[in-house]
């Protein structure tokens, strides 16, 4: 038994042959920083104790609705996912926790317990499963779940919910996130009213079940696989949702799931304001709900929200939203691209610290307009990697991820233990 995955001497290899080019770096950041007045050790520190789930999900090749693709050593259960999350962590150290999806993850939970903890590895929130059928289930959820026309299918969601929660208390995990594909495809096919105060007459009976230290997110997305309407369709629904429950409700924002042109940023900052932001699935997009890596099309909107997200933090008590990536990859080692996911967000988080919030402030308030988004600009144009790459190296993962994995030929290990998957029509994750 051993609590790394990757031999730590492939790491310590890896950055042997950076570690002098860093030092330069990280001290030259830091006179440049100190002139603005920044303190780069203080923002290091922050960097470092800064964390983003891995989603179990996510370690597996994703798909579209045409065809799945996968790859070499595609992990076989949720205890491969468990290895594969490892190593993320070990080349991070940003990533101490995994978020599990039921029933795709579905095993006994102290064996879950005692596989991640070989890795010093937690649980971050539970995810229910009733957008899809699964294996052997009586009643099926093409029509809805928590808030279909039928009773007993509604009972049937609020029970798979209920048992995630009892599964996420053995784990220690301390949270629940929701998110149904109902909706409706044809005008007059459901009655939105009471479609929706049957999901939320379903989600007061889960919500009741929520341990004392728990909280529940509710998801929202515009569409798919619901196409004409979605039960819980945007943000304003989502918040009606989080007030209607109780305070152990929490709106999710998930980067993907919003209209084209939506300002992410300013949703983040009104849910953030009247206390119902819970936490964030971090992804990327081009069109629509595409899930790609965080950062890979806009970095500018990544750093935007965290902008509002420092704000917050400077400004609330008690303010600790969940962070935990969400995407799929399809033409991309995933391991590769989630460890360059978790890195781009927490790039963000080091560029909004950064940011010159007193001179900020002055210009809002004298309605300077260009002097303030250049304050934004000028944090965002200011290359923190070196500060990220030292709190990795500070914790003993690998100065250049990517390098390192590659490097200990992680990928090609598995695939000769792990069978080949085949691919097939219909493939989304």
């Amino acid at each position: 038994m051993t609590d790394t995955i990757i031999d730590q001497s492939a790491v310590d290899q890896s950055n042997e042959a950076r570690l002098a080019d860093l030092n330069v770096d990280y001290d030259t950041l830091g006179e440049r920083l100190d002139r603005r007045g920044v303190d780069i050790d203080a923002i290091k520190a922050k960097v470092a104790a800064f964390t983003v789930a891995v989603p179990s999900w996510g370690v597996g090749t994703g798909g579209t609705r045409f065809a799945r693709f996968p790859g070499a050593g595609e992990p076989r259960d949720i205890f491969d996912k468990i290895e594969d999350c490892a190593v993320i962590q070990q080349l991070t150290r940003a990533t101490p926790n995994v978020s599990l999806h039921i029933p795709w993850d579905k095993a006994e939970a102290n064996r879950l317990k005692q596989a991640a903890s070989r890795f010093g590895l937690g649980f971050d929130a539970m995810n229910s499963n009733t957008f899809s059928d699964a294996k052997d289930q009586p009643l099926s959820y093409k029509f809805g779940s928590l808030s279909s026309s039928d009773a007993g299918t509604r009972q049937q969601a609020i029970e798979h919910n209920i048992e995630c929660i009892e599964i996420g208390k053995t784990l220690g995990s301390k949270a629940l996130t929701v998110w149904i594909g109902d909706g409706s495809n044809f005008p007059g096919q459901t009655n939105f009213t009471r479609q929706f105060e049957h999901y939320l007459d379903a989600m007061k009976e889960v919500y009741a079940q929520l341990p004392a230290d728990w909280r529940i997110f509710t998801e929202h997305k515009m569409y798919e696989p619901a196409f004409y309407s979605t039960v819980v369709q945007d943000w304003g629904t989502n918040y009606i949702i989080a007030q209607e429950l109780g305070p152990k409700a929490y709106c999710l924002v998930d980067l993907g799931h919003h209209a084209p042109n939506v300002n992410i940023e300013m949703i983040v900052a009104r849910l953030a304001q009247f206390g119902k932001l819970g936490g964030f699935h971090f992804n990327d997009s081009k069109y629509g709900d595409d899930d790609l890596d965080a950062g890979s099309i806009d970095p500018y909107r990544l750093f935007l929200v965290f902008n509002e997200l420092v704000d917050a933090e400077n400004r609330l008590d008690d303010f600790h939203p969940a962070h935990m990536l969400d995407q799929s990859h399809n033409v991309t080692d995933p391991i590769e691209s989630l460890m360059l996911s978790a890195t781009e967000v927490q790039r963000a988080y080091a560029q909004s610290l950064i940011v010159d919030r007193k001179a900020l402030e002055g210009f809002q308030q004298n309605n300077d307009a260009l002097s303030a988004t250049q304050t934004l600009k000028q944090a965002f144009r200011t290359d923190v990697e070196p500060i990220l790459a030292m709190a990795r190296v500070e914790a003993n993962g690998a100065i250049d991820p990517v390098a390192a994995y590659r490097a200990a030929g992680y990928r090609q290990k598995v695939a000769g233990i792990r069978p080949a998957v085949i691919g097939g029509s219909g493939g989304i994750v």
